[in-house]
């Protein structure tokens, strides 16, 4: 039986939400093993000057225990 942890994340990026989820995945498997998933629970957006200057990820990822 495999046992799964979750834990929460909070990412950005100028680019777009996809690369900030990407971002937050690959800092994340630098210190976790066995990413099973990740969910995302909330997106938003900062602007300035009237333009989206920066795109935010709320994520939970799911890992299996060893």
């Amino acid at each position: 039986m495999a046992i799964l942890k979750v834990i929460e994340v909070l990412s950005s990026s100028e680019v777009s939400w996809e690369d900030a989820t990407r971002k937050a995945v690959a800092q994340a498997a630098k210190s976790l093993k066995n990413i099973r998933s990740v969910y995302v629970q909330d997106q938003s957006a900062a602007v300035k000057d009237g333009q989206v200057s920066e795109f935010r990820v709320n994520l939970k990822i799911t890992f299996e225990l060893e």
